[in-house]
């Protein structure tokens, strides 16, 4: 069947999608509406452009949603070196900031590299003001939550790039995602003030803090209020006569951005989606799952909060009929020579075998999906994947790991950033993959790759997990991946008789069911410290690892004996019985699904 598919997606779909038409609309949104602040006037304009669009492609139920939410609207930063000379330095003030009133704060000047926990070994920032790489290893918003916790009471981001990038950065750091609630409101929002400045003053700095003894002083200028933002959203629904009409693929970026063009983030993002949903409501009568498209608000300054209404205020639908998660965010940046996909690793076999019949032989990699950009469903459990083209290694090397271009989240970021031939390629990539998972009868996921991922980490775990019963849950694991073989045979074999024309509808709604069930328990468990309820802090350091509820069990392992470890370990047990049950959880819904199809 993949075989078929994709003959029947490149002589269809992939061959009607456009990269002039998307030129057309990026360079309309640039011109006509720059800085889509959340928020902003033009924040709704650009809504209210992306849900026209919407009704000009066909799309059904193309609206506008309001919700309050906090945002930010962060201003130039007034910074100065006094020790060992008087040098005054361009800086912005990062989005949620603190305020720190006209006096400003001053303080000596630490680097600390990344800003990640490791960075602060041997160094005591208390009363200080922290030197960071804006490299998102961590992110921002995790920069400053640690730089907080080590009592800094100041933090300067120094743009990535090439030594000589002048460019100012915008960004955020307010770790609380979404629309915060009272608890989130008390504990994750930012506690210290926070600016930007070039890579090129942040590198003299550096060499002076390396040094000690260079002081500084900054003053932050910034509101963060609550105000009404929009979110555009529209559904191209299949056919009530098709097999499985309810279920939907989400297809979704967010439209709002930080001052100028903003060109690559994310203008050319949401013209894909409106060029793909243009070409997709065209073929609506040949789809088998329909797909719903989300333009998302409050990415940039308040950390997702459009997404996440939209996942809570849809839980119900979502969990029911969402198959997966397209996120669309930065595509063909200038410069970019291989193809990157991030995922769930249950659609890493298939969104792999797609993406290669579309770019050929250029390099690809691949990596498991963390919580970042809009990917507010993990805790629906809704299996997450985005693709864009990235740069070498040696490329990041020299740049200070500027993932996304040296001119992002800048006023460098226009249109000349903007690769077109490249464009046409991402375009037919994201058409392939949604067609597919639009169409399959079968869905194409694979859990085998889960599983292996699972018990890695769990033993990886095992010396520091003893103490809590860590081998129970592994061998629970073990059972978990023998399942997970076993299913995606059955699901191989009876895509591969859908190919051949001896299909059973019965048996491919069981099957997709069943995956369904897989991903509402795995995903969670993968991918959230706070499971499926709640939305961890933006780029928080246990999201690098799989199975992040556990990531402090090495801590256990080092504690010494006394109250703390034994509250530690209360927690951890806890964890690992949530751990346990999931897994367990698992292994009987394929069971249970295989048993039924064995009597089928």
């Amino acid at each position: 069947m993949p075989g078929d598919l994709s003959e029947r997606a490149s002589t269809g779909v992939v061959g009607d999608v456009s990269a002039d038409r998307v030129r057309a609309h990026v360079e309309r949104i640039v011109r006509e509406i720059p800085h889509r602040a959340a928020g902003s006037e033009n924040g709704r304009r650009m809504a209210e452009y992306a849900r026209d669009a919407l009704v000009q492609a066909d799309v059904a139920d193309a609206r506008l949603h309001e919700l309050p939410a906090i945002v930010s609207f962060p201003e130039h930063a007034d910074f100065r070196l006094e020790t060992p000379r008087r040098t005054e330095i361009v800086a912005n003030t990062l989005g949620h900031s603190t305020l720190t009133g006209p006096e400003g704060v001053r303080g000596e000047l630490v680097y600390v590299g990344s800003g990640a926990f490791p960075d602060y070994e041997g160094k005591d920032v208390r009363g200080k003001i922290i030197l960071t790489e804006l490299s998102y290893a961590p992110a921002r918003h995790e920069k400053q939550r640690i730089a907080a916790m080590k009592g800094a009471i100041g933090a300067v981001m120094m743009n990535w790039g090439h030594p000589e990038n002048e460019a100012v950065p915008f960004g955020s750091v307010k770790p609380a995602w979404g629309v915060p609630t009272p608890d989130t409101f008390a504990n994750e929002m930012p506690q210290i003030p926070c600016i930007g400045i070039a890579r090129v003053a942040g590198l003299e700095l550096k060499e002076l803090a390396l040094k000690g003894g260079a002081e500084v002083w900054l003053r932050t200028h910034v509101e963060n209020p609550w105000r009404p933002i929009q979110i555009t959203v529209g559904e191209i629904a299949a056919p009530q006569d098709s097999p499985e009409p309810e279920d939907f693929v989400l297809l979704g970026g967010h439209q709002d951005s930080w001052p100028g063009e903003a060109a690559t983030d994310n203008a050319a993002g949401n013209a894909c989606m409106i060029e793909l949903a243009r070409a997709f409501a065209a073929r609506r009568g040949e789809l088998r799952r329909g797909v719903v498209l989300g333009f998302w608000t409050a990415h940039e300054t308040g950390t997702m909060s459009g997404s996440t209404w939209f996942a809570d205020t849809y839980w119900d639908r979502l969990r029911a009929n969402a198959v997966a998660y397209l996120q669309i965010d930065q595509p063909a940046c200038l410069g970019t020579s291989r193809w990157a996909t991030s995922s769930n690793a249950e659609l890493k076999a298939f969104h792999s075998r797609v993406e290669k019949a579309v770019v050929g032989a250029m390099p690809t990699i691949w990596k498991r999906a963390s919580k970042t950009g809009d990917s507010s469903f993990y805790g629906i459990g809704i299996p997450l994947f985005h693709g864009e083209m990235t740069f070498t290694e040696q490329e990041l090397k020299d740049t200070a790991l500027a993932t996304l271009g040296w001119w992002h989240h800048s006023l460098e970021n226009r249109l000349d950033k903007l690769d077109w031939a490249l464009m046409a390629l991402h375009l037919k990539v994201y058409a392939a993959w949604l067609w597919e998972l639009c169409t399959a009868p079968v869905l194409p996921f694979r859990f085998a790759p889960v599983a292996e991922q699972i018990t890695t980490r769990l033993a990886e775990l095992a010396p520091a997990g003893a103490a809590v019963g860590l081998d129970g849950v592994l061998a629970r694991a073990e059972g978990f991946a023998a399942a997970a073989g076993r299913l995606d045979a059955a699901a191989e074999d009876w895509a591969g008789r859908f190919a051949r024309g001896a299909g059973d509808e019965d048996v491919a709604r069981l099957l997709n069911g069943a995956m369904k069930r897989l991903s509402r328990i795995l995903v969670p468990l993968q991918s959230q410290e706070k499971g499926p309820y709640g939305q961890d802090p933006y780029g928080y350091t246990p999201q690098g690892t799989m199975l992040p509820c556990l990531y402090d069990l090495p801590a256990l392992a080092k504690a010494e004996d006394g109250p703390e470890r034994w509250m530690l370990a209360t927690e951890m047990r806890r964890r690992r019985n949530r751990v346990a049950d999931g897994v367990g959880d698992a292994t009987r819904v394929i069971d249970d699904a295989l048993a039924l199809l064995g009597k089928g």
